[in-house]
């Protein structure tokens, strides 16, 4: 008895977070296949050098001699004032003339901290001077690291899916209740252009914080208001979810072009990409913030609230739902309203990332959004699913995604791929809900 319950318990686990060894085994894969010879610059290389000479007793007094500027001022800050004698920048026969001053004028010079790039400008001149043997030069070398784990290449993975993973939260409960909704990436788009048009025509440049937030309740509320039209439409006059979100998909792209005039929307202050582009945590975007508190929101509601658990029951059995006493057309009107607010709430990401309202955005964002959602565990017939399991279908299918980019795989090719992995886990799933026989018998 022992002995079945935990291979009940290991079968349920792997069922519900099998994913999450997929995922880590798409990372490893990645890691282990992306590495190759980094060449720090700027600010990557500054911290480096700087680790260097906060390391050495034989730093002493320190010249930064660079073309790279942002290098060079990286450098000096982490250093400090006291201990840089000199900052030369500026193109080669200046850092040139520049150092052959400073060697002139300063006999007690130790270390002359430069770029990659201009190592050997430096060298030479040292040796002309003669002063090779007594000053020291620091420069980033080149090392092996995989650049799938490189700072900048994680944070784009995540940005470029943020947005993604927020619509897979209202997908995820519309197609557990057997539901799906076509027009979330139309959505975004619209929820973009009301945004910015709103800001554009009560402040522009210098709109206020009030504004800003207010336009973007107001196009949030206008997504979800699409939304709740799609629930009443499904729910009340039973017209299939397809149809309807399909419908409304064409309706939210045509006013996204309508409002914008089919042109950008870029009249909005600098300070509204503080969603979409800035970090209030350190190292931390403030994107992924929200898409963290979006998937702990849609958690809890899906596994500790009654609506959660009228969710499973509607999807697993509609009639049955309705016979014990679920108000299934109100808990319809509410996931669809759901799911229409947070492609709102993406259109509004898009816009403060790239301070402006496209007609065009969020195409393509409802597909990845089912995608993810079904790679996650959820199952295309309703009743089972879980937010964990959809958070992890976005990072699958982006891990994937950003692989066949680093290995410039071409782009034709990437839809082949993500194409039939989404195929692979549907099956998979028919399998594991029927067996081969049952799939196998005619009927």
């Amino acid at each position: 008895m022992t002995r079945i319950l935990a291979r009940s318990n290991v079968s349920r686990l792997a069922a519900d977070y099998g994913m999450v060894g997929v995922l880590l085994l798409l990372c490893a894969c990645c890691t282990v296949g992306t590495i190759h010879k980094q060449r720090p610059e700027g600010r990557q290389a500054a911290r480096i050098v700087a680790g260097r000479l906060d390391g050495s007793d034989r730093a002493g007094t320190i010249a930064i001699v660079a073309e790279d500027a942002l290098f060079a001022e990286t450098l000096e800050d982490l250093l400090g004032a006291s201990r840089v004698v000199a900052t030369i920048t500026g193109p080669p026969r200046a850092l040139r003339q520049g150092l052959e001053r400073l060697l002139a004028d300063r006999a007690d010079l130790d270390t002359v901290a430069t770029s990659r790039t201009n190592r050997l400008l430096v060298e030479d001149v040292l040796r002309e001077a003669s002063a090779a043997d007594r000053v020291r030069v620091v420069f980033a070398e080149e090392y092996r690291w995989p650049t799938f784990l490189t700072r900048s290449n994680l944070l784009n993975v995540a940005n470029r899916n943020v947005v993604i993973a927020v619509l897979a939260v209202g997908m995820t409960m519309v197609i557990i209740t057997g539901g799906i909704d076509l027009s979330v990436g139309s959505l975004v788009a619209l929820s973009a252009v009301v945004a910015a048009t709103l800001i554009a025509q009560t402040g522009g440049k210098q709109a206020t914080l009030l504004v800003m937030i207010g336009a973007s309740l107001g196009a949030i509320g206008l997504c979800a208001g699409v939304g709740g039209f799609c629930g009443v439409m499904i729910s009340i006059f039973r017209i299939p979810p397809f149809v309807v979100t399909l419908a409304m998909m064409w309706v939210a792209s045509g006013l996204a072009y309508i409002i914008s005039d089919g042109k950008s929307i870029a009249d909005v202050p600098e300070a509204y990409d503080w969603l979409g582009s800035r970090a209030s945590l350190p190292g931390v975007p403030n994107t992924l913030v929200l898409m963290v508190a979006v998937y702990a929101i849609g958690h809890v509601v899906m596994s500790q609230t009654r609506l959660g658990r009228h969710i499973y029951a509607i999807g697993g059995n509609r009639l049955a739902a309705r016979l014990s006493g679920i108000h299934v057309n109100r808990v319809l009107l509410v996931v669809y309203t759901i799911s229409g607010a947070m492609a709102g709430i993406g259109g509004v990401m898009l816009a403060s990332q790239f301070r402006s309202g496209v007609a065009n955005y969020g195409r393509m964002y409802e597909l990845y959004a089912i995608a993810a959602v079904v790679v996650g565990g959820t199952s295309l017939a309703g009743g089972e699913g879980k937010m964990l399991g959809t958070l992890i279908g976005v990072f699958v299918i982006a891990v994937v995604q950003n692989a066949m980019n680093l290995l410039e795989i071409d782009p034709y090719a990437q839809d082949v791929v993500l194409g039939l992995i989404v195929l692979a886990v549907v099956l998979l799933d028919m399998l594991k809900r029927h067996g081969w026989r049952r799939l196998l018998t005619p009927e």
